[in-house]
């Protein structure tokens, strides 16, 4: 089993004493940083190295060092004769993305796909096309964390935040799994009654998913490469069935383009808006953050060399956007299908549809002039009733297919949320008996006890819930990428900051709207969740804050700021523009460690170059 690297962030621990030992930075004997045992450009010989490694220890903190990748499982990347892109490269460093994009193709984001084409057909595919390119400058940032830094964002926040703060994230993220998780129960289930033709009782679709969850951890024994095709090939198959969808509805392509290349929503209600909201809120997922900055790491790069690091940050670019492009087009197949099929229909008009083709689920539709209310079951009977049986279990394959790829992409995040925010590592196989339990338990008694429209439509509140996780996992990971003693000469340019903060007061006032309107539909009924849910709020405001004035100050805001005693009494003393809180006093103790060293602005010189 490898150990993970000592990194620069040591410094960054803050110093609250329920934390046990703080973390210490310890360069090398020259007077530069050490990352990953070796900064890039670090021409240190190996002599000064070894005696710098026998005077000083190296890292103080009781952090484990396991990793959910062990070195002999990595993936080697192929050797090139010259600098050119390499197609070989770009092969052995595909996976990672592709899995990473399976949350975007969820039954989650499918339910929110068809309502956006059932109330506003076209018009918001403008929205999906921006969340989507806002997913991939936040994958981006994930992605280069983790090849940079050879540590995934769960793993830098047990390094840098506070006990408080840190496990409430996790136990946000935890939520966020969770519910995702539940989203895939839900998918699969409804996939399985449908393609079953109603044989298969929803409770017992539930029960299934556990059975299934435990096959693809059997694939995982055999490779990590064998795995990553698995779900190439679940991803090629709901391209292909929505993509059958898109050819039998034969939707309008010179619309489509409209729609998506105007920004604009004419004649758009409320309804509409909260619906666009929805679809960032569910094409964003928090925890996919967490999971693409740990599956870089199961490539091997050596952090060692900056122009290694560099082509890693470069081929996993390249995927990522190869792996997000294929899951948009996707998702337009589905959102045209439903906006040519039921724009401005109502629900007797389905109703009709499904009388006249001697559908006997005619009887789900309402006979109302009331907008069409579909959710990805009631959308499949749509199908089939207006398009022939054989759409209805087309569809069902396809939302099989995003069910099932869901299921190890959330083993993985889960694993890394909990080595990292907590200092410890389950077996994958207890991992998973965890999450799906607990997903598994109120997915059972919604499918037992009630039916499965109820069941269909709590994909629109879990994707409420893991809307609201977001700031969670965009803010960390937009800090730690503009640190430059975290991340050296990759730290985020002024450009991608000023992005960067953009996306975030974004996010954080859409959630705000979307869970307001949420709440007020679904959770404010009764008292005793209106107190929970302000108690809740507090708590969830009070960490944002946390976590922004954090931000802040790694993008190296003014020292006045950071050395107030506001500041160092909620962060931490040591979390300042020159990381100590006395700099006089720091400077003579980095002098006698370090020798030449004066300034965080030499510290960094070496990454400049």
């Amino acid at each position: 089993m490898t150990t993970d690297p000592p990194s620069p962030l040591t410094e960054l621990k803050p110093t609250d004493p329920t934390d046990g030992p703080p973390e210490t930075h310890v360069p090398n004997s020259s007077g530069k940083p050490t990352m990953d045992g070796d900064c890039p450009g670090d021409h240190t010989s190996d002599q000064e190295k070894n005696q710098s490694n026998r005077n000083v220890s190296t890292e103080t903190t009781t952090l484990q060092t396991r990793s959910a990748y062990m070195k002999d499982a990595q993936v080697i990347i192929p050797e090139t004769e010259d600098a050119a892109f390499s197609f070989r490269k770009l092969w052995a460093f595909t996976g990672p993305g592709f899995l990473m994009s399976i949350a975007y193709l969820d039954p989650g984001n499918i339910q929110s796909d068809l309502q956006s084409g059932t109330v506003a057909k076209y018009k918001l595919l403008w929205v999906l096309l921006s969340a989507t390119c806002l997913g991939l400058i936040m994958q981006r940032f994930a992605a280069r964390l983790g090849v940079v830094t050879g540590l995934h964002l769960a793993e830098m926040c047990y390094r840098q935040y506070r006990t408080a703060p840190r496990l409430f994230l996790w136990l946000m993220m935890e939520v966020a799994i969770i519910g995702s998780d539940m989203q895939e129960v839900i998918g699969t289930a409804i996939a399985i009654y449908l393609l079953t033709n109603k044989f298969v009782p929803l409770w017992m679709g539930v029960l299934i998913t556990v059975v299934d969850t435990f096959t693809f951890l059997l694939l995982d024994k055999y490779g990590l490469r064998k795995l990553e095709l698995v779900f190439g090939f679940l991803i090629i198959v709901m391209a292909l069935s929505f993509g059958y969808e898109f050819g039998v509805v034969k939707p309008e392509v010179a619309s489509i383009m409209g729609g998506m290349f105007t920004p604009w929503c004419k004649d758009c209600d409320s309804t509409v808006l909260v619906q666009a909201v929805g679809i960032i809120g569910a094409v964003i997922m928090p925890h996919n953050l967490y999971l693409h900055s740990g599956l870089v790491k199961s490539r091997e790069v050596d952090r060692s060399k900056q122009e290694k690091v560099r082509e890693a940050n470069l081929y996993f670019f390249v995927e990522a956007s190869i792996a997000l492009f294929v899951s948009f087009i996707i998702n337009v197949f589905v959102v045209s299908v439903f906006a040519h099929g039921l724009y401005r229909k109502t629900n007797e008009d389905v109703m009709n549809v499904c009388r006249a083709n001697n559908n006997p689920d005619w009887i789900l539709f309402p006979n109302n002039t009331e907008p069409a209310d579909v959710n990805i079951y009631r959308g499949g009977i749509f199908l089939g009733c207006q398009f022939g049986i054989p759409a209805m279990y087309i569809w069902a394959l396809g939302i099989l297919a995003a069910g099932q790829s869901s299921t190890m992409t959330g083993c993985y995040a889960g694993q890394f949320a909990m080595e990292g925010f907590l200092n410890l590592q389950w077996s994958r196989w207890k991992r998973v008996v965890f999450t799906r339990l607990i997903a598994i338990l109120p997915t059972f008694l919604v499918a037992y006890y009630s039916k499965i429209n109820e069941l269909s439509d709590m994909n629109d509140l879990l994707n409420a819930v893991m809307s609201m996780q977001l700031p969670f996992a965009v803010i960390p990971t937009i800090a730690f990428t503009s640190n430059p003693h975290i991340m050296g000469s990759f730290t985020n340019g002024v450009g991608s900051k000023v992005v960067a903060c953009i996306i975030s007061a974004l996010i954080i006032a859409i959630n705000i709207y979307f869970i307001s309107f949420v709440m007020i539909k679904y959770l404010l009924s009764h008292w005793s969740l209106t107190v929970f849910i302000i108690a809740y709020l507090t708590v969830y405001i009070l960490t944002c804050i946390y976590l922004i004035l954090h931000m802040f100050i790694s993008m190296g805001v003014d020292n006045r700021f950071s050395n107030s005693k506001f500041v160092q009494s909620l962060i931490g003393t040591q979390i300042t523009h020159d990381f100590v809180h006395n700099p006089d006093a720091a400077s003579s103790n980095r002098n006698r460690n370090m020798g030449t060293m004066s300034s965080p602005t030499h510290q960094l010189s070496d990454y400049s170059k």
